[in-house]
């Protein structure tokens, strides 16, 4: 596979103004959210949610790029359409969930690792068959008072080099996601810490696997404080402290960082985005791939109820069109939904070992 291809498709997933939706929720994700919300968690209402999302009128303005779960790339519109046809008729580029899960690290209590690369090579040849043109893989690190651990950053690096290098040799363009959770009650200083601590790991073992670093992306969280901190941190020192990372652990040779929500509210999580993409220039592309912050307020307008479609798409594109804005440096207040159709019920690392503090754990001492 040239990489001219892979090329193109960094180009596409990093249009101007555009961002990436994460439609690839998990069964026991998506099954979780849809039960809060009343609504079975069926083949047929995962596809027609899917469906709903994908059809938003003018979604390709403001989106470039989708992250499908396994039962949807293979899957047909009601028009009998295969949906990665569907995308790509919009000029937004499909692609694949390719981790299987987090589990618990042995011996390591609080903390996981990622499963799915057994038979990964295989299933890549598959996925790029069903139209698939990039991959992503996420890993998971928690902060806790004693993690996390150096051996469980460094698994999961290892682990996403390793998925980076065969995407790669696929003819597909990898998004690293090492996910530093917003769990707990840490402060933003341990935030940042852990965050740039986990990110130097990363490109250490991405650099290691031979990974062209410009023909990956990087999904990352933003630096904040734990979301049971009393001492909540404010947008612009989320911002400083998100870029002041980043400049210190992402090679510039990184074409583009998109930024994933985590947890946060849909508003809240737009107007830091803004605020981050609004400090200065920056040797990457910096967007968006949400997944709960786009779809948050679609999924509970359309309540599993065709009658509540064009609401539902509306609020998706609304919440699609803040986020265009706000990583052009620039959005809308955080106004609520307002529609006529209620819903109805029916720079590269010298090395990549972290030096261990003590008791081989990194220093804990701003939880």
């Amino acid at each position: 596979m040239t990489s001219n291809t892979l090329d193109s498709t960094v180009t596409a997933l990093l249009a101007a103004g555009k961002g990436i939706l994460a439609a690839d929720e998990s069964f026991p994700t998506i099954g979780k959210r849809f039960a809060a919300l009343g609504i079975p968690s069926t083949e047929e209402n995962r596809l027609a949610y899917r469906e709903l999302l994908f059809t938003t009128p003018k979604l390709n303005e403001y989106i470039s790029g989708v992250i499908l779960f396994d039962e949807t790339l293979r899957q047909q519109s009601s028009k009998g359409t295969r949906i990665p046809d569907l995308l790509a008729a919009q000029g937004i580029v499909p692609g694949i969930k390719v981790d299987k899960g987090t589990v618990a690290y042995a011996n390591f209590p609080g903390e996981k690792i990622t499963e799915g690369m057994d038979g990964l090579r295989e299933r890549l040849i598959e996925y790029r068959k069903l139209g698939a043109r990039f991959t992503k893989w996420r890993a998971v690190i928690a902060i806790g008072k004693t993690i996390p651990s150096n051996s469980c950053i460094e698994e999961n690096a290892d682990t996403l080099g390793l998925f980076a290098a065969v995407s790669q040799e696929a003819g597909l363009v990898p998004i690293v996601e090492p996910e530093v959770l917003m769990d707990g009650n840490h402060s933003l200083a341990r935030c940042e810490e852990v965050t740039c601590t986990t990110l130097g790991c990363v490109f250490g073992a991405l650099l290691e696997h031979q990974v062209a670093l410009e023909h990956m992306l990087l999904k990352t969280g933003m630096v904040l404080s734990g979301a049971k901190c009393l001492d909540q941190a404010s947008v612009s020192a989320v911002a400083e402290a998100t870029l002041r990372c980043l400049r210190r652990a992402v090679p510039v040779a990184v074409p583009g960082i998109v930024f994933l929500s985590g947890g946060q509210s849909d508003v809240a999580a737009t107007e830091r985005l803004k605020a981050i993409c609004s400090v200065g220039a920056s040797p990457w592309k910096l967007s968006f791939s949400f997944g709960r912050a786009l779809q948050d307020a679609a999924m509970k307008t359309w309540l599993g109820a065709p009658a509540n479609v064009a609401a539902a798409q509306t609020a998706l594109q609304h919440r699609a069109a803040c986020n265009s804005l706000a990583i052009q440096g620039a959005h809308p207040a955080g106004s609520a939904i307002v529609s006529s159709v209620k819903p109805q019920v029916d720079t590269p690392p010298a090395k990549r070992r972290v030096e261990p503090a003590k008791k081989n754990q990194i220093d804990a001492r701003s939880t």
